[in-house]
């Protein structure tokens, strides 16, 4: 893979703990994925160590600095019309907090540029339940949720609110990225619906997730809200609209 191919997205709030290793680790992979960091103005200085690293690897780690704090969707989003402006044939999502292992951006780059699937998934749920560290309320609240989006909207996928993601580029050019409604989790699960919808090919590529052991979460009650009720909205609003197939697209 040339190193122009493809772009690793991670959005930060307040990661200065865990900032420096996660970029160390992603560039030290051998594929030479690039990097973006999308920083929402983080107060602990985030952006600065983003800032520091970049001599290092100056064509690889690029860094977009939003003026406050507006949602991990609203971040994908912007991070992925970069991307697609820069020519980026395989667009990546990740997480800043370890609890996606790099080593797997190997693997949901294969689905996608080797193995022809579209949209590559790293799923909590598809071998089971591979998730450490989390307790015992929280994984049940995680797969029951992954179950009840999957009751609503019919999407055959085992791990719905996953948010460790490789697409292809078409997959976003397709999508209307202007009207996405969501940020928080029923962002991920609106992005793989909407794939779903136009005929494009998912693939869950099973990982296992680790909970971060640095910095703070950002699971909040209104995040978990706007998942339990934005599924009934996406797909509400589904009824009401076609699709382009992906088999139609140029």
């Amino acid at each position: 893979m040339s190193a122009s191919q493809a772009l690793v997205i991670i959005p930060t709030y307040n990661e200065s703990e865990n900032i420096t290793a996660i970029i160390n680790a992603v560039m030290a992979l051998p594929s030479g994925f690039d990097l973006l960091i999308v920083d929402d103005n983080s107060p602990d200085g985030t952006a600065a160590l983003v800032q520091a690293l970049q001599p290092q690897y100056p064509t690889r780690l690029q860094l977009l600095q939003r003026p406050g704090k507006q949602g991990l969707g609203t971040a994908y989003i912007h991070g992925f019309r970069q991307a697609l402006s820069q020519g980026y044939a395989y667009i990546f999502e990740m997480d800043a907090d370890f609890s996606h292992n790099p080593q797997d951006l190997e693997a949901l780059y294969q689905a996608c540029a080797h193995e022809g699937f579209d949209v590559a998934i790293g799923s909590r749920y598809i071998t089971g339940v591979n998730v450490v560290n989390w307790p015992m309320g929280r994984v049940l609240m995680s797969y029951f949720a992954s179950y009840y989006v999957r009751l609503i909207t019919g999407m055959p996928i085992r791990d719905t609110t996953a948010g460790f993601k490789c697409y292809r580029a078409e997959v976003l050019r397709t999508i209307d990225l202007s009207n996405i409604r969501f940020v928080g989790y029923a962002f991920q699960i609106e992005m793989k619906f909407l794939a779903w919808k136009h005929g494009f090919k998912l693939k869950e590529v099973p990982i296992i997730f680790t909970d971060r052991s640095k910095g703070q979460s950002k699971m909040s009650s209104g995040i978990f809200k706007e998942a339990l009720w934005g599924v009934i909205a996406i797909k509400l609003r589904s009824l009401f609209r076609r699709y382009q197939e992906a088999s139609q697209q140029s």
